[in-house]
């Protein structure tokens, strides 16, 4: 996932003092997990150290409920995890089930679908579901779903008269010659009206939310049923669809690998996923408790 030089040096600490967190905010994929997919035992260890210390741990991914296994070991306390870019929140000590649904309104997609048609032609799409994803047949799935349908975007996201359709947790559009993010300024121009729009492939793949949806809105909402403020909450990424969690978290940090807009977002830095940068910090955070403690 890196788009930017590598850090390998020590973290680059935010300015000022660091208040003690309540909870750690987290994306997955080029952040927490290594690029084989893998949670490094250095980091199994620091999320847990984290837990017990009375730190809250919640991962914040683009990846939807199904794709969450590699985590579902790692995640103590109130089992949650925040998915699809904010759009859903689902309990992993329960099977993955939905807590907190934030769709996507299918005539909002229809007319982000209009928009980059016209926009960028050659976009293909696929819709992903609370039930799963369907798409296009040009839209090049990463892991291809043998219970999935295939028909247009058009089709796909035809509204149910009776009410009975799966809601739609977000609209993926992915164009094979724009590079990313040419894409992203592109459909951000053409259908920010209609929803929100951001990435985190490293291919021109984007992810469209419903309005106002975002890792760092949904993360808002647990925070405050939490009684958490901002300023005690230290967020992780890598990718765009990082940036507003990033900036609306009182210490945040760019990977070693991340994306300059991320690096530009983040108030620290610190060394890439395959180094475990979230790990050092959180053992960082945790010294520093325990000097405060004994102080």
């Amino acid at each position: 996932m890196g788009e930017d030089g590598a850090v390998t040096s020590a973290p680059q600490r935010p300015d000022g003092p660091t208040p003690m967190p309540r909870l750690i905010a987290t994306d997955l994929d080029g952040t927490l997990l290594r690029d084989d997919k893998s949670v490094s035992p250095r980091t199994v260890a620091a999320l847990a150290a984290a837990e017990e210390a009375g730190i809250e741990v919640f991962f914040v991914t683009g990846r939807p409920a199904r794709w969450m296994d590699v985590v579902s070991d790692h995640v103590h306390g109130h089992g949650l995890a925040i998915c699809a870019n904010g759009a859903a929140v689902v309990d992993l000590h329960a099977g993955r089930e939905f807590v907190q649904v934030r769709s996507l309104p299918r005539a909002a997609a229809l007319a982000v679908v209009d928009a980059l048609r016209t926009a960028a032609p050659g976009t293909s799409f696929a819709v992903e579901l609370t039930t799963g994803i369907n798409y296009e047949p040009a839209y090049p799935p990463f892991f291809k779903d043998p219970a999935a349908r295939i028909a247009t975007a058009e089709e796909l996201l035809k509204e149910d008269t009776d009410g009975g359709a799966a809601p739609v947790l977000k609209l993926l559009a992915h164009h094979s010659e724009l590079t990313p993010d040419e894409f992203l300024t592109l459909a951000r121009s053409a259908a920010g009206e209609y929803a929100s729009i951001t990435r985190s492939s490293p291919t021109a793949l984007l992810e469209i939310s419903g309005h106002g949806v975002s890792k760092a809105s949904t993360l808002a909402l647990c925070c405050a049923e939490r009684g958490i403020s901002p300023a005690e909450v230290v967020a992780f990424g890598d990718m765009p669809n990082d940036v507003e969690m990033l900036s609306w978290a009182g210490t945040s940090y760019a990977m070693g690998n991340a994306h300059p807009d991320v690096i530009a977002a983040a108030s620290g830095r610190t060394v890439a996923n395959n180094e475990d940068g979230v790990a050092l910090v959180i053992e960082q955070i945790l010294a520093e408790r325990f000097a405060r403690q004994q102080a």
